[in-house]
């Protein structure tokens, strides 16, 4: 049974035949102790602050039943590790993609109102992630300002906390005569201009940060931990 907060995810996984629910994983709508597994993929490093990060971790501990295991992954600082490139460094930059960067690149300057506004940089900025971006002993720097950094595609990390361009793709968003958003699709004349960008927020996780909140769990071990093509990952089982 899977679930997502977007409605639009779930309803495809409906019509794909897969039982899927819209919720929250701080709040998963289920009984404690009913689920024999929880998979959890890139989905805790969304979350901005240390204490909602481990809530997500506690209420997946929840729905497990004693002997129940749980496996997680989040995206991590190190895309570098044991002088081994991860696979999303190591992918080679096709001409779309450096069309997309180069309008990362440019979204960057796009005035506020053009931009979604849970997604400009100011919105995202608060104190606790400032201090949560100082160096960890992992490379990360400082932010020097109330803005959070936005990722370049296949580049290595410099801050914990960071926002990604998220490129829409197959069509343009425009507003129609009657104020509602109409799609339109790729290549066709109305289309025509920047493709809308969206940035998504992201805590990458240094070497032994997702285990350290595992393991301050009541009820739970760390039944493994290690690093899979630039990511952080964790097996959890329920005592």
């Amino acid at each position: 049974i899977g679930c997502d907060r977007s409605k639009n995810l779930v309803d495809i996984c409906g019509e794909k035949n897969f039982q899927a629910f819209v919720g929250d994983a701080l709040s998963v709508p289920m009984r404690s102790g009913s689920c024999d597994a929880c998979i959890s993929i890139a989905v805790i490093h969304h979350f901005s602050t240390a204490e909602r990060r481990l809530a997500a971790l506690r209420e997946l501990a929840r729905l497990l039943r004693p002997g129940g295991t749980a496996l997680i992954y989040v995206w991590a600082m190190e895309q570098e590790y044991k002088n081994q490139k991860s696979k999303y460094l190591k992918e080679k930059h096709s001409n779309k993609d450096k069309e997309e960067e180069i309008s990362s690149g440019m979204a960057q300057r796009l005035p506020g109102d053009q931009m979604p506004e849970s997604s400009s940089q100011d919105s995202a900025c608060t104190d606790q992630l400032l201090n949560n971006s100082r160096d960890k002993g992992c490379g990360a720097k400082p932010v020097a300002d109330c803005r959070l950094p936005v990722h370049t595609n296949r580049t290595s990390f410099h801050s914990q906390d960071l926002l990604v361009p998220w490129h829409l793709k197959g069509g343009t968003k425009k507003r129609g005569e009657s104020g509602e958003t109409v799609l339109f699709p790729a290549g066709s004349k109305e289309s025509q201009g920047p493709s809308p960008v969206f940035h998504r927020y992201y805590h990458v996780f240094c070497e032994g940060e997702l285990e350290a909140a595992c393991r301050s769990l009541d009820g739970v071990r760390v039944q493994k931990s290690y690093y899979d093509q630039g990511n952080w990952c964790v097996v959890l089982e329920k005592l």
